[in-house]
């Protein structure tokens, strides 16, 4: 039965084959620049993307919760990475993982640093976030003083074991000139690098933003890459120059509800609950929620005039159309919307259906079954 005739409410619906070409080409870029890549599953979140991972070298994976690693465990990685400032109240939690999977943290500060150092029942390795200028989160780059403390209290433990230098250089999203954020981070990480390794022989350095990682050609002497957006990609991601509209391997599939040819608007079943509610603004300042794309049995074309998503509620789209669209288009049709942010769209939607009409895990899913 064609995927197409599943579908009778907002469904998510991934393309396994620009989901691999994404994956390949990632890999082959971090073997290019010999580094490892461990990419981060925050954006795809389930166990049949990374049994397609697998198949192009990549052994060990970073995630952004505890939840996420537990969804993971058991499954043949050699590491899972919880990259996010570790939750002291997890603690428990972290001891009945670590038992059987190999896990590393993200550190920066010394109050939890102790803690786990106190409570730790098994060894759980640990990485230092670094901000180099991002500001969101991480130790300041020149705050060895810190850094230091950090390591220290690790030292009273033979459980927390120090793996190296974490920088998520995020101002990528935002700095139009990726080369200068890149020339940055790679200063920062080989600083420390270089200032830590006789201490810390087998210590590696890993950056892990999608549109720097897709992009830059130079990457200096940082060790691992875990971008994660990169296996679907986006509307932001191509709009940032990461990517073509060709490369993003997810579409959420719309049910046609309405139609109002004289305002040229289009009224659709999926809205905010479905997407989300990132956005783009347009040249002349309206918003923009998503791509419209056409859907046929072997997936979606662009059309060559566009159309796009320009206001949602909960449940309701409202398409700004173009001519092209509205003289093909009835009520009843289904239409695809490629998402502004894939990672926030597959959250909300916690499944995926292929273009073969398989239904694809994810981690909410998961959670709510």
């Amino acid at each position: 039965m064609s995927y197409l005739n599943q579908i009778t409410s907002p469904t998510l619906l991934l393309d396994e084959k620009i989901c691999r070409h994404n994956l390949q080409k990632m890999a082959e870029k971090a073997k290019r620049h010999q580094m490892k890549l461990v990419p981060h599953f925050k954006t795809a979140q389930s166990h049949q993307v990374g049994k397609w991972a697998k198949e192009y070298g990549i052994t060990e994976i970073t995630v952004s919760s505890i939840k996420m690693a537990e969804y993971f465990c058991g499954h043949g990685w050699e590491n899972i990475h919880i990259a996010f400032p570790f939750n002291p109240l997890e603690t428990k939690k972290l001891n009945e993982l670590a038992k059987n999977q190999s896990l590393s943290v993200q550190l920066i500060n010394v109050e939890v640093t102790e803690k786990l150092a106190k409570e730790l029942e098994y060894p759980v390795g640990f990485f230092i976030e670094i901000d180099a200028g991002y500001g969101r989160t991480g130790v300041e780059v020149t705050d060895f003083g810190l850094m230091e403390a950090i390591m220290r209290a690790a030292k009273s433990s033979d459980k927390l074991i120090f793996k190296g230098f974490y920088l998520h250089a995020g101002h990528t999203y935002y700095e139009p000139d990726k080369k200068a954020v890149y020339e940055q981070t790679k200063a920062a990480l080989s600083m420390l690098k270089n200032k830590y390794r006789t201490e810390y022989p087998g210590l590696v350095t890993r950056t892990g933003d999608t549109p720097g990682c897709s992009v830059m050609e130079d990457f200096g002497d940082i060790d691992e890459m875990g971008p994660g957006n990169f296996v679907f990609y986006d509307i932001m991601q191509v709009n940032l120059g990461s990517c073509s509209m060709e490369d993003v391997a997810v579409a959420l599939a719309v049910p046609v509800v309405d139609i109002k040819k004289d305002r040229k608007e289009i009224l659709v079943h999926g809205g905010g609950v479905h997407l989300a509610k990132d956005v783009l603004t347009e040249p002349d300042g309206s918003k923009n929620f998503g791509e419209v794309v056409y859907l046929g049995e072997n997936g979606w074309t662009i059309p060559l005039q566009r159309s796009y998503l320009k206001s949602i509620s909960q449940e309701h789209g409202i398409i700004k159309a173009s001519d092209e669209l509205l003289a093909r288009v009835k009520v009843g049709d289904v239409l695809g919307i490629l998402p502004i942010h894939s990672c926030m769209t597959a959250d909300c939607m916690g499944s995926y259906l292929t273009l073969d009409g398989e239904v694809i895990d994810h981690v909410e899913q998961n959670t709510k079954n």
